[in-house]
C-alpha cells in the first residue's frame, strides 16, 4: 500500500491505495463518487475524463498513486453550492446526451476547453472533445450544448 494525499473537488484526503489501482477505481470505489464512468478501460473513450492539474486524463489509465499532490476534478466538483455548471445546464437544455454515459467525460473535456479558450468555433470543440466517443449521437448537439455553454459563460463575466 502507498499513501497519497491530494484535493479532489476542493477537498483534501489521505488515502492508503494499492500500486495498481487506477485513478478511475479509487474515484469510484473508494470515495464512492459515481459520475466518473468506465467505458473501454483502455484510455481510448474518455467516459472516465476527469480533470488533474488542470488538464484532462483518463483517469482509467492513470494509476492513483500518480495524483499525490494534485488537485482533480471530477464532474460532482464542477457545481457551484448545488447550482448546476454552466456546461451541465447547456447539455441539459440543448439535448447534449442520450443514453448519458459519456456525458460526464464530455463536460469535463468541454470545461478544460472553456477555460483555455473561452469563443471556440466548430472546429476547436471537435478538436477538444476528440478524445471523448458517444455511441448515441451524431455529436452536433453535443457541439451545440458546448457553444450555448461558451456564450453563457461569456454572459457571466
Amino acid at each position: 500500500m502507498k499513501k497519497i494525499k491530494f484535493r479532489l473537488n476542493g477537498r483534501s484526503y489521505v488515502l492508503d491505495v494499492k500500486p495498481s489501482k487506477t485513478l478511475l477505481e479509487m474515484i469510484r470505489e473508494d470515495l464512492k463518487l459515481t459520475g466518473t464512468k468506465e467505458g473501454c478501460g483502455e484510455g481510448e473513450c474518455g467516459a472516465c475524463t476527469v480533470i488533474m492539474d488542470g488538464k484532462t486524463v483518463n483517469s482509467c489509465i492513470v494509476l492513483a498513486v500518480e495524483a499525490d499532490n494534485k488537485e482533480i476534478t471530477t464532474i460532482e466538483g464542477i457545481a457551484d453550492n448545488g447550482k448546476l455548471h454552466p456546461i451541465q445546464e447547456a447539455f441539459i437544455s440543448q439535448g447534449g446526451m442520450q443514453c448519458g454515459f459519456c456525458t460526464p467525460g464530455m463536460i469535463m473535456s468541454a470545461k478544460t476547453l472553456l477555460e483555455n479558450n473561452p469563443r471556440p468555433n466548430e472546429q476547436e470543440i471537435r478538436e477538444g472533445i476528440a478524445g471523448n466517443f458517444c455511441r448515441c449521437t451524431g455529436y452536433a448537439k453535443i457541439i451545440e450544448s458546448i457553444s450555448m455553454a461558451a456564450d453563457a459563460i461569456k454572459g457571466r463575466e
